[in-house]
């Protein structure tokens, strides 16, 4: 358990302590943009790799089991981070090379929340803490947990720095809660810009994983009887 909860610790500070922060900036002034790109990658890609076998051998303890109803409605939440993560995937401001899009204001998942695969990961994640009950299963998805929510407005803050002219427009019309700019009037849903493939895709994949997750994971996500 003890190297689990380091190798969780290290993968939240490669994501949200270097990326996020301004330790990011003074890194890539020393090595590059380039350079770091590929440091970082590789960095990330070590401690999930050191994230995932700790989790595998970690001792655990279980401290609930989700009933069969809790299951259900597990799954059922799980089709919105599906979708939103497939939506995510086009046209991103927010995402890794997107940040060129700032300009043109928010449009189409952006009008929803301006995180999309952040929220995506952080429903992910706190469905999977619900579901296992375990505590190695808190440590493991409780790193993404906590990197997606804190990398919310840690990437809010890059943005700001990088984009001070065009960001506060678009941070304005937008929110990182779901509807939330809706909600408050300071924007509109216009199912258009989104499109139909992009939903269709994030429902494939969640019926996908839903049916195969047994055989993939070794978990069945529904019990029947």
């Amino acid at each position: 358990m003890i190297l689990l909860i380091l190798a969780a610790v290290l993968w939240v500070f490669v994501h949200v302590g270097v990326s996020g922060t301004s330790l990011r900036d003074r890194c890539v002034a020393v090595l590059g943009e380039g350079s770091f790109t590929i440091a970082f990658s590789i960095a990330s890609v070590a401690s999930i790799g050191l994230l995932v076998s700790a989790w595998q051998g970690a001792a655990t303890t279980p401290l609930w089991f989700a009933p069969g109803w809790l299951r259900w409605i597990l799954a059922l939440l799980m089709l919105p981070g599906f979708v939103l993560f497939a939506c995510s995937l086009i046209g991103n401001p927010t995402a890794m090379g997107g940040a060129g899009l700032i300009a043109r204001g928010p449009r189409g998942i952006q009008r929803v929340t301006r995180h999309p695969m952040l929220c995506a990961f952080a429903l992910w994640a706190a469905v999977h803490i619900l579901g296992n009950g375990d505590t190695a299963a808190i440590v493991f998805f409780g790193a993404f947990l906590v990197t997606a929510l804190a990398g919310m407005p840690s990437i809010d803050a890059k943005m700001a720095r990088r984009h001070a002219e065009a960001w506060p427009g678009f941070a304005a019309a937008t929110s990182i809660l779901p509807f939330g700019a809706i909600l408050a009037g300071r924007n509109r849903f216009v199912p258009g810009e989104i499109g139909w493939l992009a939903p269709a895709v994030g429902v494939l994949l969640w019926a996908g994983v839903l049916h195969a997750h047994a055989r993939l994971f070794g978990v069945p996500v529904l019990i029947f009887g």
